[in-house]
């Protein structure tokens, strides 16, 4: 479990370590992974949608071709910290992308009604595999379920500081 100690150090070393201009930065950890969001100023610019859009993705692409080498630096400094890995992402406006992420196996065990949801996805296009239905079905959980999820992660992480100030520690 990731608990809000771990999360507050990986975010403070973050905030400490990135450049100013690219301050603030969304820091999320789980157990293989650190994924470090950055935010960019928006494009000023009038037209359709899709220019805009088409803009957004430009100066996303230049920031993440012009900062490549620094991100790698920090990203080797950090992974050799916090023993994770470091992904990284960006926001531009409404536009946000993961650049290099981990895809991390998760062993399921499944009893034949929840094989069948899975497959009837699959059958029906929405995913090209079961491991592709079951990573929709978890985003679909994440998003509907969101504030009930961070309530969760918050009584666990109250847990995990009581646990620390047990007998045992």
């Amino acid at each position: 479990m990731i608990t809000n100690e771990l999360q507050e150090r990986v975010s403070g070393w973050f905030a400490g370590r990135l450049p100013a201009e690219w301050q603030p930065a969304e820091v999320t950890v789980d157990r293989e992974e650190i994924t470090v969001v950055l935010t960019i100023a928006d494009v000023e610019m009038e037209g359709s949608e899709a220019a805009v859009a088409e803009a957004r993705a430009g100066r996303a692409s230049g920031f993440r071709e012009e900062t490549r080498e620094q991100r790698m630096e920090i990203a080797q400094e950090a992974q050799h910290r916090f023993e994770r890995k470091v992904s990284w992402g960006l926001a531009v406006g409404e536009r946000r992308e993961l650049w290099t992420h981990v895809s991390a196996p998760v062993m399921t065990r499944l009893r034949q009604p929840q094989r069948l949801v899975l497959d009837t996805l699959v059958d029906a296009g929405v995913a090209r595999s079961r491991s592709e239905a079951l990573a929709w079905c978890v985003r679909l959980v994440g998003q509907h379920e969101d504030d009930w999820l961070t309530e969760l992660r918050e009584a666990m992480s109250t847990v995990a500081d009581v646990r620390a100030k047990g007998p045992a520690a």
